[in-house]
């Protein structure tokens, strides 16, 4: 919603696993929020506390806002529940190249469909969020290795 707790955090667990990667350079990532609430805001401080714990770092992440642009320069787009997705896809222009999906989808092994919002919760709401992200990002990123090989 407003980029400073889960799409910042998904952004620096798929950096992180990309960096291992025989993909890395090859993708450019960015996250963005739905909301404006936080543009040009740093990460929320327990977010990067969490991450940090997982060894990711998102300290240098700054929050924006989609924009309709976003749909011709990237070809993912990966709302983190459903709420956003509907968001997004009100903005979606018509023909976009972008393909828009759910970051659970990436993992249905995890039993969660959604990333639960832990901006109102406790630290260990984002260690949920943080494991939820941990794996899901790593499948993101197999499926990407194997759409690149394919």
């Amino acid at each position: 919603m407003g980029n400073i707790c889960r799409s910042p955090a998904a952004e620096g667990f798929f950096r992180h696993h990309l960096a291992r990667s025989a993909l890395s350079g090859a993708i450019n990532t960015d996250s963005a929020g739905t909301h404006s609430y936080h543009v040009g805001c740093a990460p929320d401080e327990r977010a990067i506390r969490v991450s940090a714990d997982f060894g990711v770092d998102i300290t240098s992440l700054r929050a924006r806002q989609i924009r309709p642009a976003d749909f011709e320069a990237f070809d993912l787009i990966i709302p983190m529940d459903q709420q956003n997705l509907d968001s997004i896809r009100r903005l979606q222009p018509a023909g976009a190249r972008a393909r828009v999906h759910l970051m659970m989808a990436f993992d249905p092994e995890a039993g969660w469909e959604e990333v639960p919002d832990p901006y109102y919760g406790q630290d260990a709401d984002f260690r949920l969020m943080c494991t939820l992200l941990d794996g899901a990002t790593a499948k993101l990123l197999r499926h990407l290795e194997q759409e690149a090989a394919a």
